[in-house]
């Protein structure tokens, strides 16, 4: 199963299953993760997400695996329109997020 647009987890599995010999070849294209979830729950293959959408498993009859060779980074960005102001607060919660993620990372282990 593939996501419309080759989403970030196809883009990066795709270099590493070829160095495995592995091809893809994608039985249906879909635009979004939970009509992925509701294919493989169905029987109609299998599908790479990311793990934020791990919680739209639990209720599936579905069966989960963390991919771990090789280990994939996940970056954050922080998106805005830059054509409107932020509301009151914005720059201090996103003062308080940054430093959370941070402090997460390292306890983690990630930096």
């Amino acid at each position: 199963m593939a996501v419309r647009c080759r989403d970030a987890g196809e883009m990066l599995a795709l270099p590493h299953l070829a160095r495995m010999g592995i091809a893809i070849h994608p039985c249906g294209v879909f635009n979004y993760l939970d009509t992925q979830i509701a294919m493989v729950e169905a029987g109609e293959g299998i599908a790479i997400i990311p793990s934020f959408v791990l919680p739209a498993c639990r209720n599936r009859k579905v069966s989960l695996s963390r991919l771990i060779n090789p280990v994939v980074n996940l970056d954050f960005s922080w998106i805005r329109n830059r054509g409107k102001p932020l509301p009151p607060g914005a720059d201090d919660f996103t003062s308080f997020l940054k430093s959370y993620i941070a402090r997460w990372a390292g306890r983690a282990g990630l930096l």
